[in-house]
């Protein structure tokens, strides 16, 4: 990519546990001990955790696409240009800026990349130590290009370390892209272990940081789904559901706590004072005196509190609110509420939630409801409604039971990790929302805004490349 490649690896007593990580690249220093090698990978997750919401880092899923999509409303008065560019849906080349997730999310593949080609040469590391990283640098990969591909459409396929050709590759088209992801989470899933471990790679820990077999496993499942792979879906989200001794579907408020039953993988926010806990919790829970125009810009959309059913716990569990008055008149604004712990100095209680089993339950039912098995989708629904203290669904038909299902993931999995934006352009319903939402929020929809547009700053430096359709550069 024309990107630079700046490898920022911070240091985390909990997290790393071993020596800092380091930032010389060469082989032949950085895998000769199972410690450099591991500091490595433990450096992606850290980079996640610091580059956490707002900054534009792949943790602002949980943000961006929920201006973009019918989750939150930008408070009036915001003039934060990627903010407004989202939320209206009226984006341009340089609208995001440090903002723009493609800058933020290649250096991440380099980094898996260099540690692929590293391992594979590296003969000093402890064999199980070696497997298990091999393993987590190809889940790093699949897990960034997922996103990518899914916010940006077609993307250059960065494969290897190269810096000269890197930053000359073309678009890849989008089915291409999906086969390296479903080839690298083949390959975690096989490399990388069942338990838990520690940042030494080798003891076990009830610390759900780094990622498993299970992570693996979840991730693919979803892509399956993506790609309607369904009888391939379905097997693999029965794997982690199955896994019972690890997995369950936990109590509504205590769902994100760290390393909670429900957590399949989660990242460990980095950093002291009010930045050790998560940038969810500090960006959505509104202060007494309500959103603002700086450190509380968004709130939950109407669309969003109104698309609980009565009687659904998760309004009351997962949205919270408050009242103030606004020219006289008092005016109530809902919040995202699943983290508890907002900007105050707390002993960290709560982990970023990235991968989990609720979303498992939901792409079962899903690929089952698509494969005629609608007793089982009726039941693997059911086990969600049923936690979020609602009846069984009524839903019997195959096109009643998938709108069900898909209501049941905007109100389960809203302001997680782009759900709810993905979902609309997966389901082919983004511009029959979308053109309702986005006048309603002061822009106007146009069907080829559902990916994000290139940055003007690579398409200055890679020649080949070409901005997506709809966008002038």
């Amino acid at each position: 990519m024309a990107v630079l490649i700046l490898i920022f690896f911070a240091n985390c007593k909990k997290l790393i546990e071993v020596d800092a990580p380091v930032t010389n690249t060469n082989a032949t220093v950085v895998y000769s001990t199972d410690a450099l090698a591991a500091a490595v990978l433990t450096g992606i997750y850290t980079n996640l955790s610091t580059s956490n919401i707002p900054s534009g880092g792949l943790t602002s899923m949980s943000f961006f696409p929920g201006l973009s999509s019918d989750e939150l409303t930008l408070y009036p008065g915001s003039t934060t240009s990627a903010y407004v560019g989202l939320y209206t849906n009226q984006l341009n080349s340089s609208t995001l800026g440090t903002m723009d997730f493609w800058i933020k999310t290649y250096p991440t593949i380099f980094v898996a990349n260099s540690a692929i080609e590293g391992l594979s040469g590296a003969t000093a590391l402890t064999p199980a130590v070696k497997q298990q990283l091999m393993g987590e640098a190809m889940f790093a990969r699949a897990f960034c290009y997922f996103y990518l591909v899914n916010l940006y459409g077609d993307v250059p396929l960065a494969i290897g370390t190269d810096y000269t050709a890197n930053s000359l590759l073309s678009k890849t088209p989008k089915a291409k892209i999906y086969q390296q992801i479903i080839a690298d989470l083949k390959d975690a899933e096989t490399l990388l272990s069942t338990n838990y471990l520690k940042a030494d790679v080798l003891t076990v820990t009830t610390e759900r940081v780094r990622p498993t077999k299970w992570a693996a496993a979840a991730l693919l499942s979803r892509v399956y789904l993506f790609k309607g792979a369904y009888d391939s879906a379905e097997a693999q989200s029965t794997q982690v559901i199955n896994n019972s001794q690890l997995y369950s579907l936990t109590r509504l408020d205590s769902v994100f706590y760290k390393n909670s039953n429900e957590a399949i993988w989660q990242l460990q926010p980095v950093g002291t004072g009010t930045s050790s806990n998560t940038g969810e919790g500090r960006l959505f829970i509104l202060p007494a005196t309500g959103p603002n125009t700086s450190n509380y810009p968004v709130y939950l959309s109407n669309f969003m509190v109104n698309s609980f059913e009565t009687g659904d716990l998760r309004k009351v569990k997962w949205t919270g609110s408050v009242t103030v008055s606004v020219s006289g008149m008092p005016t109530t604004y809902y919040y995202p509420y699943k983290y508890k712990i907002g900007a105050v100095n707390s002993p960290m209680s709560e982990y970023s939630m990235v991968l989990r089993l609720g979303e498992q339950f939901l792409i079962r039912a899903e690929a089952r409801a698509q494969q005629g098995n609608l007793t089982g989708a009726e039941a693997d629904l059911n086990a969600i409604r049923n936690r979020a203290g609602l009846a069984n669904t009524t839903a019997t038909a195959k096109s009643d039971l998938m709108n069900a299902i898909l209501h049941e993931r905007q109100v389960e999995l809203f302001t997680e990790w782009g759900h709810r934006w993905l979902d609309l352009k997966r389901t082919n319903t983004v511009d029959a929302i979308m053109g309702t939402v986005t006048p309603q929020k002061g822009g106007s929809w146009n069907t080829n805004w559902q990916w994000y547009p290139l940055s003007l700053y690579e398409l200055q430096h890679d020649p080949n490349l070409a901005q997506n359709t709809g966008y002038v550069n």
